[in-house]
């Protein structure tokens, strides 16, 4: 008895000073890549461009639009925190693409989940401040909150903190109508 009790404890001393698994070891698992990019890759002052995350997934994992219709699987989602306005000014909604699964949970009361498997590209529209100067500019988000699931787990949301690059160009257009007032709203001296 005492010898099935110390084997108990010596158990118990191994696993509470083994290191612990790495939180964001899922996340090589599941995720074979992020890439970011404005589209056009070059702009002039004023123009409209787009931004647009791409994540790709590996087989057996899956991953959530940024609005979910049923208010049952409003936390079921992923989020982008954009950056204060400087060479791009973000205007508008960050897009859910097409292209998702539908599934029902009932035991959750969801009647609609949507989700996205191998591929997702995210998108924003953001117009090139009219105040930019000409050259290269990263535009780095603040976060995209990602969570990821299997057919088991979801595991905990990812920060990721992408960056793209845009080429200003010289020269200058006028803001689409569309984001004039948001622009220059934005623009405002604080």
């Amino acid at each position: 008895m005492l010898a099935k009790f110390c084997s108990t404890v010596l158990l118990l001393v191994i696993a509470a000073t083994a290191p612990a698994a790495d939180k964001d070891a899922w996340y090589a698992k599941a995720v074979k890549g992020a890439e970011v990019a404005f589209e056009p890759a070059e702009a002039k002052p004023g123009q409209t461009v787009t931004f647009k995350l791409t994540i790709t997934l590996n087989d057996g994992y899956y991953t959530y639009p940024l609005k979910q219709p049923d208010a049952n699987a409003k936390g079921m989602v992923n989020k982008f925190k954009f950056p204060a306005p400087g060479s791009v000014v973000f205007v508008g909604d960050a897009a859910d693409p097409e292209g998702y699964d539908t599934k029902a949970e009932p035991l959750l009361e969801i009647l609609e989940l949507r989700t996205y498997k191998k591929s997702v590209t995210f998108e924003r529209k953001a117009v090139v401040s009219p105040k930019a100067k000409a050259g290269e500019t990263t535009v780095k988000l603040d976060g995209f909150l990602l969570t990821v699931c299997d057919a088991s787990n979801c595991y905990p949301t990812k920060t990721l903190t992408p960056e793209a690059k845009l080429k200003v160009l010289d020269g200058s257009v006028e803001v689409e109508k569309a984001y004039t007032a948001e622009v220059a709203k934005a623009l405002e001296p604080k």
